[in-house]
């Protein structure tokens, strides 16, 4: 008689291999989501607490208003903002539109009794220009300051969270760093970043050290070079801040970073794979503002270096950016 043999010890061991697979692939797809959440999700909450929504604009108090109000010496003011319009060029896709109107006064229509007005409507970004990035302006793989994720915050009708509406008077001592200066040009190039041997070497030739709760502006020279002569020019790219010098302004606690470019970070960036480093470690990881477009060049000609830096901003309820014209007395 022939016998047949039992195939359970086969199927037993197909099993078995068969479990051992799907603890491997599981293991390295616990792995991959980990290793994920540790470039993308993983984050260090403020240490102005878990609530903080503001960052580095804490540092500001009565007493420090007070101090840097005895940097007024001559009482100068110099107007940090640019004028734009419908042709200033800008970040793509941005653009704006303005058109001034005379409701129900056609035809010679006077609807209150003799009395002539003239409103304007707005449609446009509010990131043109001079302007302020929040901290809900950039992050990175959807995470932004103090561990607030997008899908938790960015809402179609406004953020709600890290808003510029939330940020607080900026009122505080202002230094401009003349870079352009220090490497005895009128402007730097695009695609050209300064490091922190340059920053510090400018700190030490103007007498202007970068101190706690500090406004630094960096004057390159770029937009008063380039931005009426060869606008595309201007914003095709833009000289800048190395990667380094954004952590070694994190580091000396500074309330915002600027710059006389539409930027702050160099473009073409100095590490192809990390486009807009600079605006990551200023706005998520430090809570610390930008300040794009500053007009620097009349402080650079005066020889004012240091200054009262006093911002108010426009109070769009959950805007992300906004328009400003920042004020430097002297």
């Amino acid at each position: 008689m022939t016998s047949k043999r039992n195939p359970q010890p086969i199927w037993d061991l197909l099993a078995c291999c068969g479990l051992a697979l799907l603890a491997a692939f599981g293991a390295l797809y616990a792995q991959a989501q980990t290793q994920g959440q540790t470039s993308a999700e993983q984050c260090e909450p403020s240490r102005w607490g878990a609530d903080d929504e503001v960052g580095n604009i804490n540092l500001i108090n009565a007493a420090s208003v007070l101090k840097a109000a005895e940097l007024i010496e001559t009482g100068r003011t110099y107007s940090l903002g640019i004028t734009i319009d419908a042709t200033t060029p800008a970040f793509a896709p941005r653009s704006l539109s303005l058109q001034v109107v005379q409701p129900g006064q056609q035809e010679s229509a006077r609807p209150n009794a003799g009395m002539t007005y003239n409103d304007d409507i707005f449609q446009g970004w509010f990131g043109i220009g001079s302007q302020l990035d929040g901290l809900g302006h950039l992050g990175y793989e959807g995470m932004y300051y103090n561990c607030n994720h997008a899908r938790d915050f960015a809402q179609i009708s406004g953020l709600t969270k890290l808003s510029t509406d939330k940020v607080p008077p900026m009122v505080a001592r202002g230094i401009v760093l003349d870079i352009a200066g220090h490497y005895g040009k009128e402007y730097l190039e695009a695609g050209q970043y300064f490091t922190v041997d340059d920053v510090q070497a400018v700190e030490r030739k103007q007498g202007t050290p970068i101190r706690q709760g500090d406004v630094v502006l960096f004057h390159t020279g770029w937009t008063d070079a380039k931005l009426k002569q060869d606008p595309q020019a201007w914003v095709s790219g833009e000289p800048g801040q190395s990667e380094e010098v954004a952590q070694y302004l994190a580091s000396k606690n500074v309330i915002a970073v600027g710059a006389d470019t539409w930027g702050l970070d160099v473009v073409p960036s100095q590490h192809a794979d990390r486009p807009f480093q600079g605006h990551v470690i200023l706005l998520k990881e430090n809570g610390i503002y930008i300040l794009e477009t500053m007009n620097t060049g009349p402080l650079v000609a005066d020889g004012v270096h240091e200054f009262l830096f006093v911002l108010g901003q426009a109070k769009v309820k959950g805007a992300v950016q906004m328009f400003i014209n920042p004020i430097a007395i002297d």
